[in-house]
């Protein structure tokens, strides 16, 4: 071991008053977060980005919080360090300190009381400009027994966010709210999500459904909803029709899921002469935020399709493909899964992933690259790749994941949601209009990414050419 690898006390009688330690920090959105979680302390004033002159975006006043813990630091490892017994502290913090600031903490013994082996600190910090950030005294007992021990090599801690949604919302921030037609949102996680889409601009909410059971819950769960336009119909099924009909007639630009299910919205959407059908196949695809993973993912289809026949998956493969290039994707790369690389009859999802691939080679399938069979640890990971001896543009880097059947995609999700912290945001592709498909246990941050999913299918729609003409 290296003298660095060690951690030595100063007992009390080698401290000498005046002697002193230091310590330089750089605060980041990571150390206020993993504070929240530690202590449980959600002040707004700390991380909440609505309040802008101290937001994690912006600057956020450390207090106790930070600056108290690098004393804490330095006297607990450094001076007196190992055996140090902390007593009190007495500090007061001058100035906010912000992202991205460095702070250099010292400590610095002014007395000593040999009855107690109690000693004294000064405490001060100064941020990069020189400024005093933190001042102040802590007292401790000092070690008497000399330790000099290995460090404790600390485990490695990551903070998941999940930003990419941010972003996602942040770039509709120019664009004019589309008409959305909520359906029967009697219950708190939708008329909360409705709301919030609204305040961010995204949507202009038309709310369909028992328009008095709405306004009651709303007012019993201390909800705002004056601003809301409401077209009152009887509860799921009927205000599933309703809403479609909205969109058919051109009075709404997107349909949001309520409280009702999915089935009932769909059947609605689906049926034939009154529906929302296009001569494109609709398909389901969630925008994942995965941890860990280089990009966002999307995955399709876990929602709509049961087992989609070859004809279908083509469809499903340009709904992902556009979908990508609307939400900015640099290249749309999609990995056809299957439980093997190599095509086998055997395996019929190994047959159409290679049917797929010659389409896309084709132009049947256009504006993405596509490769398959691939394995799910080939698609997302190069070492996978490289091991498996698979040359190719999409495996290890896909952002598209085409699975076999609404079984294999929904067991994908949601061991990615519940086993890798991913979060997913689902929409309806193929329709007349975009259909944000929110599931019940959905998180805020969920519902407006779908929502601003929807926004930014609208303008791009609005841009080009119109939709596939309706299939009746």
């Amino acid at each position: 071991m290296q003298v660095s690898d060690f951690i030595e006390n100063r007992t009390f009688d080698e401290i000498a008053v005046g002697e002193s330690a230091s310590l330089t920090r750089t605060l980041t959105k990571d150390d206020i977060i993993l504070f929240a979680v530690m202590s449980g302390d959600v002040n707004p004033t700390h991380l909440d980005e609505r309040y802008a002159e101290t937001s994690i975006s912006h600057r956020i006043v450390a207090h106790g919080m930070w600056g108290g813990a690098l004393i804490s630091a330095i006297l607990g490892t450094r001076l007196p360090g190992p055996g140090t017994v902390y007593l009190r502290q007495d500090l007061r913090f001058r100035e906010p300190v912000g992202l991205g600031d460095t702070v250099t903490v010292t400590v610095t013994a002014s007395e000593k009381r040999q009855e107690e082996h109690v000693v004294l600190f000064d405490c001060r910090g100064v941020n990069q400009n020189g400024d005093e950030v933190i001042s102040g005294i802590a007292q401790v007992i000092a070690p008497t027994k000399k330790i000099c021990q290995p460090r404790v090599a600390l485990p490695e801690v990551e903070v998941r966010r999940h930003d990419r949604y941010e972003e996602l919302v942040q770039r509709c921030a120019e664009l004019e709210p589309i008409r959305t037609a909520v359906v029967d949102p009697r219950d708190h996680a939708s008329l909360e999500g409705t709301v919030r889409a609204t305040e961010l601009g995204l949507i202009r909410p038309v709310l369909v459904g028992p328009e008095q059971e709405i306004r009651s819950l709303a007012a019993s769960l201390n909800i705002e909803i004056t601003g809301c336009e409401f077209l009152d119909a009887k509860p799921g099924p009927a205000a599933a029709a309703t809403a479609v009909a909205l969109a058919r007639a051109g009075k709404v630009d997107a349909l949001m899921k309520g409280s009702l299910r999915p089935d009932e919205l769909m059947h609605e959407v689906v049926a034939a002469g009154t529906g929302l059908r296009t001569e494109r196949r609709m398909s389901h695809a969630f925008v994942m935020d995965v941890p860990n993973y280089a990009t966002p993912l999307i995955l399709t289809d876990a929602g709509v399709n049961i087992i989609p026949t070859l004809d279908q998956k083509r469809d499903i493969c340009q709904n992902a493909i556009d979908l990508a290039k609307v939400l900015g994707f640099d290249q749309a790369r999609v990995a056809v899964l299957s439980a093997v690389e190599n095509v086998t009859r055997k395996i019929p999802s190994t047959l159409e992933a290679a049917a797929l691939c010659k389409m896309a080679n084709r132009g049947q399938i256009t504006g993405g690259i596509v490769d398959g069979p691939l394995t799910f640890d080939d698609a997302v990971s190069a070492d996978s790749a490289r091991q498996a001896n698979i040359v190719s543009p999409v495996a290890g880097g896909a952002n598209i994941l085409l699975v076999p059947d609404i079984e294999s995609g929904n067991m994908l999700v949601k061991q990615l949601t519940f086993m890798s912290g991913a979060e997913g945001a689902g929409i309806v592709l193929g329709a007349r209009v975009p259909i944000i498909l929110t599931s019940q246990t959905d998180k805020l941050r969920t519902r407006l990414a779908s929502a601003a999913a929807a926004v930014l299918l609208v303008h791009a729609q609005r841009r080009s050419t119109p939709l596939p003409s309706a299939a009746e």
